[in-house]
């Protein structure tokens, strides 16, 4: 450790499934410096973009700092009393399942374990889901179909020994950082190949030996294709197939597979199933692109057959690797944060099992049935059958499909609870009570990562006025409903131990998640607690499954699905011609409420966009730059166009990232209709339908300021920056004073105005200074506004008398869009280094000024820079 100032403390990253291991150290005035723990099995000292800004997020801006109920400050007795006789009466009145939890991965272990115990043990039912449900449930779901149990198999330890890495729906470059750095040291150590399996061609495919861009949804077709030729080329491995059922009608149904529905030729299936083949150690790396589907489980289960057919599983280098978007969606499983499971990967569904669980909670009664899933929760609260909604860390009124449905039934139910960080998210706004927890650095417990790690997260910061960890959050109502003895949790140690004990219980029913040997650790210990890979009882500590053959179901067999490939629910036609695509972008995370408060991670990407294919913008007169208007049968959103061909031809591309608070008309949850998985209840998220055309607008604009900005437009959308905020506009309707306009956009009534203004071209440039410096300065015209927007993005609260030229004077350098987030490296000081000291490499542009050399997230873009420069010397 560095021995300087106060000692680290050893935590675990917030945000990814892969359980990055940070070193924290508070420097006494609220904030916190943030490295890589060089001895966490998950990282070993690499973070990310996002892992990297992780200390510019910690201040107390927007924070909820005191309970609220309808808008007025409370004390803690008051509203936790509130909401239990709330709960209390509409159980009585109504019934338990009347009432609902929705909560979150952002919840560490010890929180998931109160708020399901609370749920199916005590109030009576399963009406607990988390967002989780709409990241990695159809993954749950098809473990159980094949192995019995909800178990990953694979570990991050099989990429660096694998001579064969799949990635399928899975942006790993960008999503996962960290382990796609791993992958590709592997690659330069041992020749590692790589193939993607992506609609789009993403970062990852920088790396990749084979891009295989299907047709959304066809993954299905193309595995099945691979296990035809498993059987048809001798692959199977005879010994392990004593250990499968199933193998003949899942063989039956690849076998009559037709692979034109991947959009792939012959010719290209053949190639990969050839590199499948003929290479022992494989692993499949797959993500969201194969949950987030109404055929999710189906394609688990279809990576799977493969891998059970040809014993390649559960041995290094090989096997299949679910990663979770979240950094404890696997803790969440854990506990039965699910609304069809139990704690400790019991069943729901098991009478033996329920017995155990209530006797070892000491409950009062049990729910005895499979709760709502999110999409079907979301629809009752809509219809009036749940009437009481806890939401804990997360914001469906954004995130969740159908989001204009589900704002407006949160917003109509009789009684609703927000636990969060701040007031400041589109659902909170909604709640008749707020709770204000804990936020990551000041909370004290367990994660668990995509390959069975337990992590500590360790408290740094105090938690600010009456913030209070959401395990003491639930217990604190647990008791006021009556439940005292069960509830009187004193600290997350004692919570972990009584979980932990109860995993011992489930390992007597032979399941796989028992870390019982950890039962017994004492508060010191706990406090002490390395990253351990489950299980961990007196016989096993980590280690791997399946290799010796033993599964979890009735017989101890695994179990080949018969599977056959379907269509997306939503089918594209005259209408609604394209096929929508969702997802992540590079910096940001979730709905913004954490990194959005990094001016690093916003200066990447700062607005909301569609990927469009130039064959399809052509004939719609859409041109670089312009904003788009996007319909689905279920909302609308207006987005910037970026005109591609990183997406195929039909197909579109927005991410999800951007909510009322960062740009109302660009929530994409809004676009996705609700079908789900009928077996995982995970709704499709990848596969949605639309329209687009051209927002014609009658006026854009963008603006700088040094505090937020209030816009009144069609379109904004606002990120921070190092000396303020940006925003870029556009309007429908003409505004005839521009001036009065900037004042109420700058909230400022005092100040000097200057301003030019060229009507017959709509051109108005107007800039508002104080005494201390630049208030803000505001750019109109009647096309995209050209001005040099990062340069301008440095000058509030400066003295900057050129403003309004829109660009540096002469010999001020404009460092150009960020590129590389990690060191805060723009496309202009690249371009610069380039063509100054003859730049040829990606490496040399990161030796020369540290780009790509953190998380290597920017490098294919890095590499796609070099190749336009070297492709525009070569036309000159």
């Amino acid at each position: 450790m560095d021995g300087s100032g106060p000692p680290e403390t050893r935590s675990t990253c917030p945000y990814c499934g892969v359980g990055c291991g940070v070193l924290l150290r508070a420097d006494g005035r609220g904030g916190l410096s943030v490295r890589g723990d060089p001895d966490h099995p998950a990282n070993f000292g690499r973070l990310c973009s996002k892992g990297s800004a992780l200390g510019e997020t910690v201040g107390l801006d927007g924070r909820l700092l005191t309970p609220m109920i309808d808008g007025q400050t409370a004390g803690w007795n008051e509203a936790l009393g509130h909401v239990a006789d709330r709960f209390r009466e509409t159980i009585a009145t109504h019934g338990p399942d009347s009432v609902a939890f929705y909560v979150s991965g952002q919840l560490l272990t010890e929180d998931y374990y109160v708020a399901n115990k609370l749920m199916k043990g005590f109030i009576g039912s399963a009406n607990i889901d988390t967002n989780s449900r709409l990241c990695m449930a159809s993954t749950v779901a098809g473990h159980k179909r094949a192995f019995g149990t909800d178990t990953v198999p694979g570990t991050y330890e099989d990429i660096d020994e694998a001579d064969l890495v799949v990635l399928v729906g899975s942006n790993l470059a960008w999503c996962h950082p960290v382990l796609f750095q791993r992958l590709l040291a592997a690659r330069k150590a041992r020749g590692t190949k790589v193939v993607v399996i992506d609609p789009r061609r993403t970062a990852s495919c920088d790396a990749a030996d084979m891009h295989l861009a299907l047709r959304t949804g066809s993954d299905v077709a193309l595995f099945n294709r691979l296990l035809a030729a498993i059987r048809d080329c001798g692959a199977v491995d005879p010994e392990f197939a004593a250990y499968v059922d199933g193998a003949g009608e899942a063989f039956a149904a690849a076998r009559d597979e037709d692979g034109a529905a991947t959009g792939l030729s012959e010719a290209q299936i053949r190639a990969f199933c050839d590199l499948w083949l003929g290479t022992e150690r494989v692993v499949t790396v797959f993500s969201q692109g194969v949950n987030q589907s109404t055929s999710g489980t189906d394609k688990v289960n279809a990576i799977l057959n493969c891998h059970l057919a040809t014993g390649r599983i559960g041995r290094a280098g090989m096997g299949p690797l679910s990663v979770t978007g979240q950094p404890n969606a696997m803790g969440g499983r854990e506990v039965g944060g699910l609304a069809n499971m139990l704690a400790c990967h019991l069943d729901i569904g098991n009478v033996g099992h329920r017995a155990a669980v209530q006797e070892f909670w000491r409950a009062p009664t049990m729910a005895d049935r499979p709760g709502l899933k999110a999409v079907e929760m979301f629809r009752a609260v809509a219809d009036g059958r749940i009437k009481a909604l806890w939401v804990i860390h997360t914001n469906p009124a954004v995130s969740m499909p159908d989001a204009d449905a589900v704002r407006d039934a949160i917003a109509a139910c009789p009684f609703t609870v927000v636990s969060d960080v701040t007031a400041a998210t589109d659902t909170a706004r909604l709640a008749r009570v707020l709770l204000p927890a804990a936020a990551w650095a000041e909370k004290d417990g367990t994660v668990t990562n995509s390959d069975r790690t337990i992590s500590r997260q360790r408290a740094v910061l105090p938690a600010p006025g009456a913030a209070r960890p959401d395990w003491a959050i639930l217990a604190g109502v647990g008791r006021r409903m009556g439940w005292s003895a069960a509830f009187d949790h004193q600290s997350p140690a004692e919570i972990f131990r009584e979980y932990a004990a109860l995993s011992g219980v489930a390992g007597g029913f032979g399941r796989d998640f028992d870390i019982s040997a950890l039962a017994s650790l004492d508060a010191a210990a706990y406090d002490a607690l390395e990253p351990v890979r489950w299980p961990v009882t007196a016989r096993q500590r980590g280690g791997r499954f399946f290799a010796d053959g033993a599964f979890f179901h009735p017989g101890g067999k695994a179990r080949m699905l018969p599977v056959r490939w379907q269509p997306p629910a939503a089918r594209t036609g005259p209408r609604y011609p394209f096929r929508l695509n969702t997802g992540r972008i590079r910096d940001q995370w979730h709905t913004m409420t954490r990194t959005g408060l990094s001016p690093r991670l916003s200066s990447h990407l700062a607005e909301p966009f569609l990927d469009i294919h130039p064959a399809d913008a052509a004939p719609l007169n859409i041109a670089a730059s312009d904003l788009v208007l996007v319909e689905s049968p279920t909302g609308r959103c207006i987005l910037r166009a970026r005109i591609t061909d990183t997406v195929r031809p039909g197909e579109v591309f927005a991410p999800m990232h951007w909510t009322g608070e960062t740009a109302p008309s660009a929530r994409i949850g809004a676009l996705v209709a609700g079908a789900t998985d009928p077996v995982s209840g995970q709704p499709e998220s990848k596969a949605g339908v639309v329209s687009v055309r051209r927002f014609d607008a009658a006026w854009y604009g963008f603006a700088v300021s040094r505090c937020g900005m209030k816009p009144v437009a069609p379109y904004w959308a606002v990120a921070r920056t190092q000396a303020g905020f940006r925003v870029e506009l556009a309007g429908s309707e003409p505004v005839d004073d521009w001036e009065s306009e900037a004042r109420r956009l700058f909230a400022a009534n005092a100040g000097t105005l200057s301003s030019f203004h060229d009507a017959a071209r709509g051109v108005h440039r107007i800039a508002l200074s104080d005494g201390s410096g630049l208030v803000g300065a505001l750019f109109v015209a009647r096309e995209p506004v050209a001005i040099m927007r990062d340069y301008l993005a440095t000058l509030p609260g400066t003295l900057s008398p050129q403003v309004l030229g829109g660009r540096p004077p002469a010999g001020v350098p404009d460092p150009g869009p960020v590129l590389c987030s990690c060191f805060g490296v723009g496309v202009n000081s690249i371009v610069a280094a380039v063509e100054t000291r003859g730049l040829m490499s990606v490496d040399a542009v990161g030796e020369a000024l540290q780009a790509g050399t953190n998380c290597g997230s920017c490098r294919p873009e890095i590499a796609a820079l070099l190749s336009a420069l070297n492709a525009r010397e070569a036309a000159e």
